[in-house]
Parts: structure tokens; sequence; C-alpha cells
């Protein structure tokens, strides 16, 4: 019984701090997603198992053959887009009225995830980059629709291509206090045969970090052979 529970002591000792507390909420009681967040490596590129119409497959196997490489976006210091995202850190601002999202990678891209709002109207925005993003709390999960993206970025570093018809829906949770989950679903009638949903999990990062500035040049990709020379 005594050997039972020094082991069962041992064990909870080795679990991250952090982890034994309890989630962080905020003023209104909803789970506090504040931070700096580091993307697990083995899904912060994971896009889950897309099949494209005949039309984008041609576009995905002309990029993949190499012919298309140097016209990733992320290549010429543009914005990555939604889902895709870097293996830099990222942070996160959290009010009642929005949640901000801002990347280390890349541009120094940005997401407002405006809560308790409807998109505006389609006649009204220019497709973006990062596409209009709106949010709704559902119990403890933050859920954020994405829409009025151009169809300039790509879903993964491979040239996975989409259409101005892209929409993703990211469903946020924090199961514990030093993990962030999105279960992630895509659906794009102008490129995709059916709708995709794959998850990804972050982890804070030590109290003392905080995003640096990163500087994307096009000549300095040049340099390391990440983009051809013109």
């Amino acid at each position: 019984m005594k050997w039972g529970i020094l082991t069962a002591l041992f064990a909870v000792s080795l679990l991250p701090v952090a982890a034994q507390g309890p989630v962080p909420k905020t003023k209104d009681g909803k789970p506090d997603f504040t931070g700096i967040w580091t993307s697990d490596a083995k899904t912060y590129a994971n896009v889950g198992q897309v099949t494209l119409n005949a039309k984008m497959q041609k576009v995905y196997d002309e990029r993949r053959s190499g012919k298309g490489k140097e016209k990733d976006p992320v290549a010429r210091c543009l914005p990555t887009g939604v889902p895709r995202i870097t293996a830099e850190p990222f942070k996160i601002m959290q009010t009642p009225d929005v949640v901000l999202m801002m990347f280390e990678g890349g541009t120094h891209s940005f997401r407002q995830f405006h809560l308790n709002t409807p998109h505006v109207p389609a006649a009204e925005w220019e497709n973006n980059w990062m596409g209009h993003s709106i949010a709704k709390w559902e119990g403890d999960t933050l859920v954020v629709d994405t829409i009025g993206f151009n169809d300039l970025t790509w879903l993964n570093a491979q040239g996975l291509p989409h259409s101005e018809q892209l929409h993703v829906v990211e469903r946020y949770t924090r199961p514990d206090a030093t993990h962030l989950n999105v279960s992630i679903t895509m659906e794009d009638p102008g490129a995709f045969t059916k709708p995709v949903t794959f998850t990804r999990q972050h982890t804070l990062a030590a109290a003392n970090r905080e995003i640096k500035e990163y500087t994307c040049t096009e000549a300095g990709l040049r340099k390391q052979g990440l983009i051809a020379v013109h």
C-alpha cells in the first residue's frame, strides 16, 4: 500500500506543473486562450486527406512536380492563408468581442475572430489572404467560421490548391492548462469533391517566451535557394 502511494505521487510529480492546475478562465467564465503557443511537429502541417476535382488535381500535380515551387506565396514572403500555418510560435490575445491571433513566422500575419457578429455581405469585402472570420462560443468551445478568401494561397507546402469558395470552420478547445486543440473542417465546392476534417494540437510556451521579429525578404530567400533567381 505504501509503495503504491509513493509510486502514484512520483508519477504526478513528473507532470508539467501547469498541467496540474485548472484551465484559466476569463472574467466572463470562458476558457482563456491567451498566451504564446507552439505547434506540435506532428500536426502543424496536417490538412487531412483532401480529394480534388480533376481541374484542381492537375494544378496540384504540376506544383508537386517542382515546376511551380518558386510560386509558393510563403516562399515569396506573402501570407500563409488559412488553415496553413508555420512552425513558429503564435500569440493569442482574447477579449469578449474579438480574439486576435498573431504569427511570428512568415509576414507577421494576424487573424481577428469577431465574436457574436455576422459575416459582412459578400459585396462589401475584398477576398483576403486570411479570409473574414467570425466566432461564437458553444459551451467551452470557440467556433470560428472563415470565408472570403482569395485563391492565391496554398493549403500546404506542396501546393494544395483551393478556390475562392473555401469555407473553414475551426473548433478551439483547451483540455488542460498547457494544450490547445483545434478541429478543422474545410469545404470547397470549387476544388474539393467532399469536405475534410482534421485536428491539430498546440502547446503553451514558457511564461517568459514572446513572439520575436521574423524577417522575410525575397532577396534573403534567393540566397537560401528557396526561390529561383529571375
